[in-house]
């Protein structure tokens, strides 16, 4: 049933908002093996729907943040100088040379999972105190134009990717998620136009499920300005412990989806 189907959408992308927003995620990582494997999408229109719902769910978040006053600043246009370009490379290579979902699921395993691990022994067992060095503009402009790549072909926005780094490097979890959401926002809606124009040239199957995306952003809309009100409640180390164990387990589970 296609209602049915609608709300176990809507309830899906609210609980994941509600989860991720505080620590910059988008949630389109864990709405992407949703897709696939519980709601049936088809690849490749699994990834302009999973755009349109950051589309449609950013929002949220970004009205809460812009009204704390933590949206804009020298991050935000590092990363979406990045990410920008990125998309539309990505979408491109998604469309006429369409990498394997294998490849993509054990390529984020490697790169997730040893980073949660990392990132929530060290929240948990905390270094020497010492001054972190922030990684460089051009790291992080480089950085976003990889990840801004490869939420062009898999529509899982770059926050999920970049965010976990630049926490690792030292940046407050604070200052990075209103950034890493804004960028994945801005991405997304040039990554779904790229799509919306290549699906003119007479291919169905990269025209995103509007009932079901619409659905999905919804519960993120709603779910997003609730995680955005709850950040300010969780301490740094919280937000930080929080971060790792949500990508240990997104590299965990593409981990587990790649070896079937």
């Amino acid at each position: 049933m296609e209602w049915q189907t609608g709300v176990a959408g809507f309830a899906v992308g609210l609980v994941i908002a509600v989860v991720t927003t505080p620590v910059g995620v988008s949630g389109a990582v864990f709405l992407l093996p949703v897709q696939l494997s519980l709601l049936g999408v088809p690849s490749p229109a699994v990834t302009p729907t999973n755009l349109l719902y950051n589309v449609v769910a950013g929002p949220g978040a970004l009205v809460r943040y812009h009204q704390d006053g933590l949206l804009y600043g020298p991050l935000t246009r590092w990363l979406v100088a990045g990410t920008l370009p990125g998309v539309v490379c990505g979408a491109v290579i998604r469309v006429f040379a369409v990498p394997g979902p294998a490849v993509f699921r054990l390529l984020v395993a490697v790169l997730l999972l040893p980073l949660g691990l990392w990132l929530t022994v060290r929240t948990l067992r905390p270094a020497p105190a010492r001054t972190a060095v922030e990684p460089s503009p051009r790291t992080i402009r480089v950085g976003a134009l990889v990840v801004g790549t490869l939420g062009g072909i898999y529509g899982i926005g770059g926050g999920s990717l970049i965010g976990p780094f630049l926490v690792g490097r030292g940046m407050p979890v604070a200052r990075v998620a209103p950034a890493a959401l804004a960028a994945t926002f801005l991405t997304s809606v040039v990554g779904a136009a790229t799509f919306g124009l290549l699906a003119l040239g007479g291919s169905d199957d990269i025209a995103p499920l509007w009932f079901l995306g619409l659905a999905c952003g919804l519960g993120g809309l709603a779910g997003g300005y609730l995680g955005a009100r709850l950040r300010p409640r969780l301490p740094e180390r919280a937000l930080r412990a929080l971060l790792g164990v949500l990508v240990t387990a997104v590299g965990a589970l593409y981990a587990v989806q790649s070896l079937r």
